[in-house]
């Protein structure tokens, strides 16, 4: 009954002699995570201990060889071999007629340690969350700092500005803690919150639907409003781009209105870029050429997204116009947004002495005087005549090789004189390497034309 009654009220139990022999092993019959453990009785229980709980056994049957106190509770691992380990938490009583033996009655560990360990993996994801989350403001942040772009953060339901980047704050001419929190249809001229959302709404809805035309209250700058609607954490969100309709669109002193009417109605393409090339205006002469909906699908990206030979015309563009200011008469092929492919020569000019250097390319559409244009590079007589003069006199595969070496020399040329002898941008558009270039420019007595290497 006394077995039974310890078996009961802990999870194992274990009577040792003062050396530390198991005399007898008592396991809690509705406690099966243990198995069968009764091969244990007669053994040291040292040798069912993991390495770094038998010095704390050891300390313990030291106090009860002194008799000392030995209340309060030890945490031992046990191991047996098998591959397997459990901790377990004894409290240790003197038991016997005489006080000889002790007995252990242990409570398994496990279910803590397992909860513990889901604990620990729970707060490892949290900080993993906490740190990605901090990673994706930070870039959020750095986006909204570092665009030129204005765009605020609205709430569908409330109409009110949830966020707001620096331009954008500028552009209405309010401190973004004004701003934050505020309805926004009270930042323009003749508009009421409900009426404003309704219409935001409907542009959002509406894949055709136009930009929005407002005057603001502070600034009186007109723009056009172009809203999207998503949502972040399960909550409706409206990001408003804002485009100035007219501020920031060139304009040249006293001459402002004349060339701003030309900008817009030119028969020429007109694209403004940074020195990188990234398009930061372009008329509607250019939308058509590229097929673009409107400014706002072109603004932001790479001229070189338009041209067929991408980054090699716009590296040949931009490094001959920031080298000497300008660059005439540049034949190549732009692409429109569905592959569309229209014949152009493309003159830029690099404005350097502007508070922001930009460069201007004037894009003129050339595909009707295609068929009529003179070839960049002539064959000449002495060609022609060299590989006229083989037919009788050599077969036709050392003809064919000549005439191979005319062709080779003419793209050659060609490439030469488009890229203005820049060697790099030649080879990338011919596909051959720096070096083979160079052995082929040695090889038709090029190497020295038009002056030094770039």
């Amino acid at each position: 009954m006394l077995g039974e009654i310890i078996a009961t009220a802990c999870d194992l139990a274990i009577v040792i002699s003062p050396e530390g022999r198991i005399l007898s092993v008592v396991v809690n019959k509705d406690h099966h995570a243990h198995g069968r453990i009764d091969h244990w009785e007669g053994r040291d229980i040292r040798d069912v201990l993991t390495p770094d709980s038998r010095p704390k056994l050891e300390a313990r049957l030291e106090l009860f060889a002194q008799d000392r106190d030995i209340s309060g509770a030890v945490e031992l691992n046990h191991a047996d071999g098998a591959g397997w380990s459990f901790p377990v938490r004894y409290s240790f009583h003197a038991i016997g007629p005489d006080g000889g033996t002790l007995l252990m009655l242990g409570r398994d560990l496990r279910p803590i340690a397992e909860m513990q360990m889901q604990l620990i993996e729970a707060q490892m994801a949290l900080e993993r969350d906490y740190e990605t989350q901090r990673e994706y403001d930070t870039r959020y942040r750095v986006l909204t700092e570092a665009t030129r772009d204005a765009f605020v953060f609205i709430g569908t339901k409330s109409g009110r500005v949830v966020d707001a980047n620096p331009v954008a704050c500028d552009l209405l001419d309010v401190e973004r803690a004004e701003l934050i929190g505020n309805a926004f249809a009270q930042e323009f001229e003749g508009r009421r919150r409900a009426e404003f959302l309704e219409a935001l709404t409907r542009a959002t809805m509406s894949p055709e639907a136009h930009p929005i035309a407002l005057e603001t209250r502070r600034s009186r700058v007109r723009i056009k409003l172009h809203p999207v609607a998503f949502r972040a954490a399960g909550e409706p969100l409206i990001l408003c781009r804002l485009d100035p309709a007219e501020a920031r669109e060139p304009n040249g002193g006293e001459m402002g209105g004349t060339l701003l009417a030309f900008y817009r109605q030119g028969v020429d393409a007109l694209v403004f870029t940074d020195p990188q090339g990234v398009i930061l205006a372009a008329n509607d002469s250019f939308l058509g050429l590229a097929d673009a909906p409107h400014a706002g699908a072109v603004k932001g990206r790479s001229l070189g997204d338009y041209l067929v030979r991408g980054s090699v015309d716009l590296r040949v563009l931009v490094e001959n116009a920031t080298r000497s200011g300008q660059m005439r008469m540049f034949a190549t092929k732009l692409s429109g947004e569905y592959g569309t492919q229209v014949s152009v020569e493309i003159s830029a000019t690099y404005l350097k002495d502007q508070a922001s250097p930009c460069i201007v390319f004037v894009i003129r559409d050339a595909s009707r005087m295609e068929s009529v244009r003179k070839p960049g590079v002539a064959v000449s007589d002495d060609a022609m005549r060299s590989v006229m003069e083989l037919v009788g006199s050599a077969n036709l595969k050392d003809i064919v090789a000549e005439t191979t070496d005319v062709v080779e020399k003419m793209c050659i040329e060609t490439a030469v004189e488009l890229t203005r002898n820049n060697r790099v941008a030649a080879a990338e558009m011919l596909g051959l390497s720096r070096q083979s270039l160079y052995v082929k420019l040695r090889k038709y007595g090029l190497l020295n034309r038009d002056g030094g290497d770039h």
